[in-house]
């Protein structure tokens, strides 16, 4: 292998890498839940989560608007997963939301 070959190997080795990082820092400051009910029509979704460290809310059991329909996918009542929330115009608005097992 040359030395060019190499040095682009190692370069996409490297991006690889970084990228993989930033999506596990991503998911690293999401927070813990179980979906209890999906309203797609409504655009909303009942979670039982544990803290919310960036709204600073303890664990209970509510109701939060989903910002973008996308992120309903194939999620169902029962299902453990990871997400965020933000406060958007007095709601608090689930942002980002991946299975569980997907960190």
């Amino acid at each position: 292998m040359t030395l060019s070959k190499t040095l682009r190997s190692l370069t996409l080795d490297l991006s690889a890498a970084c990228l993989a990082l930033a999506v596990w820092a991503q998911t690293a400051d999401l927070s813990e839940g179980e979906i209890r009910k999906v309203d797609k029509e409504g655009g909303k979704m009942t979670l039982a989560h544990g803290p919310i460290k960036s709204i600073d809310m303890p664990p209970m059991t509510m109701v939060f608007t989903v910002k973008n329909p996308v992120l309903f996918g194939d999620l169902k009542k029962g299902d453990k997963v990871r997400f965020a929330v933000v406060r958007e115009d007095g709601k608090l608005v689930v942002t980002e939301i991946v299975p569980a097992a997907a960190r």
